[in-house]
C-alpha cells in the first residue's frame, strides 16, 4: 500500500501501511537496554527487524569512564547467541521469528566514540542508511533511538550529503521513536536538516514509567507485575538461557526504558501507528511542531521545550519524589498512557517466555481479534446507533473468551459524556446527541482469552461525526 499522509486536526500523521512494520534499534547498552533486548528478541516475530546497532549516549560512550562507560559492543552478538538457543522452540509458536543468523546479518556498530559524535562514517550509520534509502518496500521503517540520536544522525547526513534529492522520499517513509534526546544531535543536526519534511517523530517522557523509577510511580495495583516473586516465577526462573540474562534488582523488574520504542510496533490491534495520538502500548502524545509529538503535559502550566527534551527537563524527573497525594494523582495521570495497559504486556512477556521452553499445546496463545461486518473506521450522525461487532474472533487454543467494548475518551476528540459500551462481543452504542461534526470517538474492544497466562489483544473502531 502506498504510503500518504493525512492529517489528524492539523497534524501530519502516517497511514496505515502493511500491518507488520519494519524496525530499526539503535542501543548504548545500559542495564535496562538489555533487559529491553530480551524482550524485544522475544517480540521480534511481530515485526521485521531491519538493524540492530550499537550507539552511544549522553550517559555511555566509550571512553567513559564508571557506569558511563560504554558495554563492550559484542553484547549484541551474545544476546542473538541466547536467542539461537531457543529459536527452534519460539518457531513451534510462530513461523515469523527470523533465523538467528538473519538477525546477526543485521547486527551493526555505529558511532560509539563519544557524547553526540557523528561524524565518523560507521557501518551502523551505512547500514541505516541504506535501509531508509531502500525504495523496494513501501512499508514505513521505525528508527528506535535506545539512546543518542547519533548513529541516526550520520545516517541521514550520509543521504543528504550523497542523495540530497531523495530526503523528502526517504522522510517519507521514516518514522522516529525516541526515547528522550540523549544527546544533541537530534537538535544539532536532525531538527534543522529534516523536521521540515515533517517525518512522524515521537520524543518520549512517559517512557520513564518502565525504566528504573518504576516503584516510585506505577498504581499499586500494577506493581505486582514487577515485583521479584511475578518476575521470577514468570519470566526468568526455568524459562531458558535468553531470559535467564534478564537484567533484574534481585528476582524483580530493573528498568526496561527502551521498551516503549518497539511496543509501539507490536501489531495488536490498537492501531497505534496510525497517529501518535490513538494511544497503545508506547503511550500516547500530542503534536508540537510539524511531525513532532511529545508527551501530553501532566496539569495546566506546562510547555514542551524549545530545544532538547531530555533527562535535564524531564517533567518525569520532576515528578519523581512527588509523595504530596494532589500531585502523586497528577504523575499517575501522567503515566496513564503507557501504565494503563501494562497488566496485558507484561502477561504477553509472560507467555513468550513459556515459548522459549514449551511445546505448542502446553502453552497460551494471542486471541485473533476481528470485526464482523464493522469497519474499521465509521461515520455516524448524532443520535445514530452503530453496531460493534467483534464476533469473528478465534482463539488458537480454544480458550474462552471475555470481551469488552469501551470508549477510550482521551483518544478521541469529543469531549463530552462518556458513552457506554458493554461485555459481549456485539455491541450497539448511541452517537451522543451533542457530538459535532468532525468529532472523534473511538471505541477498544479488548478480548481476554482464559489461558495462563490470560493474553488480550485488540480492535479500535473510530466514529467520525458527520
Amino acid at each position: 500500500m502506498a504510503l500518504l499522509m493525512l492529517v489528524c486536526l492539523g497534524a501530519p500523521v502516517c497511514a496505515t501501511a502493511d500491518e507488520r512494520s519494519r524496525v530499526i534499534v539503535t542501543t548504548d547498552g545500559e542495564a535496562d537496554d538489555k533487559a529491553s533486548m530480551v524482550r524485544f528478541l522475544l517480540t521480534c516475530n511481530e515485526f521485521d527487524v531491519e538493524a540492530i546497532v550499537n550507539s552511544s549516549s549522553e550517559f555511555h560512550w566509550q571512553g567513559g569512564r564508571g557506569w558511563n562507560a560504554l558495554q563492550p559492543v559484542d553484547w549484541v552478538r551474545d544476546y542473538i547467541g541466547l536467542y539461537a538457543k531457543v529459536y527452534a522452540n519460539l518457531k513451534k509458536h510462530s513461523p515469523l521469528y527470523p533465523e538467528p543468523d538473519s538477525l546477526l546479518a543485521r547486527w551493526r556498530v555505529g558511532n560509539v566514540g563519544g557524547v553526540g559524535e557523528d561524524s565518523a562514517r560507521t557501518p551502523g550509520a551505512e547500514l541505516i542508511a541504506r535501509i531508509l534509502l531502500d525504495d523496494s518496500d513501501p512499508r514505513p521503517v521505525w528508527v528506535q533511538a535506545w539512546g543518542g540520536c547519533n548513529t541516526l544522525s550520520r545516517a541521514l547526513r550520509i543521504i543528504e550529503e550523497e542523495h540530497p534529492d531523495r530526503m523528502g522520499e526517504v522522510a517519507a517513509r521514516t518514522r522516529l521513536f525516541l526515547i528522550w534526546e540523549q544527546d544533541d544531535t537530534y537538535q544539532r543536526y536532525i531538527r534543522p536538516h529534516w523536521e521540515k519534511f515533517n517525518i512522524t517523530t515521537i520524543i518520549s517522557d512517559q517512557f520513564d514509567c518502565m525504566a528504573y523509577i518504576w516503584p516510585k510511580v506505577l498504581p499499586a495495583d500494577v506493581k505486582p507485575y514487577f515485583e521479584a516473586p511475578w518476575m521470577t516465577a514468570n519470566i526468568i526462573d526455568g524459562h531458558g538461557p535468553l531470559c535467564a540474562a534478564y537484567e533484574n534488582k534481585d528476582g524483580a523488574f530493573n528498568g526496561e526504558g527502551d521498551t516503549p520504542a518497539f511496543l509501539h510496533s507490536v501489531p495488536n490491534g490498537l492501531r497505534s501507528m496510525e497517529c501518535p495520538a490513538y494511544g497503545g502500548w508506547g503511550g500516547r502524545y500530542e503534536h508540537v511542531r510539524a511531525g513532532v509529538w511529545m508527551d501530553i503535559p501532566p496539569a495546566g502550566g506546562y510547555s514542551h521545550p524549545d530545544g532538547k527534551w531530555g533527562f535535564s527537563n524531564s517533567w518525569s524527573k520532576m515528578m519523581e519524589r512527588w509523595t504530596e497525594p494532589g500531585r502523586v494523582a497528577v504523575r499517575t495521570a501522567y503515566f496513564k498512557p503507557i501504565w494503563r495497559w501494562m497488566k496485558d504486556v507484561q502477561n504477553d512477556f509472560a507467555a513468550r517466555a513459556d515459548w522459549c521452553v514449551a511445546d505448542y499445546a502446553d502453552a497460551n496463545h494471542h486471541p485473533v481479534v476481528r470485526l464482523a461486518g464493522t469497519p474499521a473506521d465509521i461515520t455516524a450522525t448524532p443520535g445514530q446507533t452503530v453496531t460493534l461487532d467483534a464476533s469473528a474472533t478465534t482463539d488458537p487454543d480454544g480458550d474462552r473468551l471475555a470481551f469488552r467494548w469501551w470508549h477510550y475518551a482521551e483518544a478521541g476528540t469529543y469531549r463530552g459524556r462518556a458513552v457506554e459500551g458493554g461485555n459481549e462481543a456485539k455491541v450497539s452504542v448511541v452517537v451522543p446527541a451533542d457530538a459535532r461534526p468532525g468529532e472523534t470517538i473511538h471505541f477498544v474492544c479488548t478480548v481476554t482469552d482464559s489461558g495462563t497466562p490470560t493474553l488480550t489483544r485488540y480492535a479500535r473502531v473510530v466514529i467520525t461525526v458527520e
